[in-house]
């Protein structure tokens, strides 16, 4: 949701990325001079789409955020950090491996815990109205930490948002 709002003001469309006629499973798309990459794999292998745009754009995992999701953050809670271990995230052990370093970037957005064993329904499925407001002003923050990270650093936008 993020990266697709980043996208959108920018009015940049995403393009599936191919190199010498093969694909590798990600879209691309603009924000204010940064290249947006989504991984159009099953999350659990996001690292081959993340490692192939980034050896294509020559993007050094130091110059990388990830964003993404975290059940083990509470809804609408931000965190970011330079480095760290997937965390359980499989999506982030994936781009770990295919990188060969925990050194990347991160901001987690938290969504909370899965009730019981719903977890893939709860990860998939769609937020509550109340969940939504929430949701909606998380989004605006993460944004405004983006625009933060990019523009005045990393430890800048963890002093403001964590």
């Amino acid at each position: 949701m993020l990266v697709d709002r980043l996208a959108a003001l920018s009015g940049v469309p995403w393009s599936r990325v191919r190199v010498a006629g093969r694909d590798l499973a990600a879209e691309t798309s603009r924000y204010e001079g940064a290249l947006l990459c989504k991984p159009m794999s099953y999350m659990n292998l996001s690292g081959g789409p993340v490692a192939g745009v980034a050896r294509f754009y020559r993007i050094a995992p130091a110059e990388m955020l990830l964003v993404y999701d975290d059940v083990a953050l509470p809804l609408g809670k931000l965190r970011l950090r330079a480095r760290g271990s997937a965390g359980g995230h499989n999506g982030v052990r994936s781009i770990i491996e295919h990188l060969g370093t925990d050194s990347i970037a991160r901001l987690r957005i938290g969504i909370g815990e899965a009730p019981g064993e719903a977890m893939v329904s709860h990860v998939l499925g769609r937020f509550s109205p109340r969940e939504e407001t929430q949701l909606e002003e998380t989004l605006i923050l993460a944004m405004q930490a983006v625009d933060v990270t990019r523009t005045r650093g990393l430890p800048a936008a963890m002093n403001q948002f964590n």
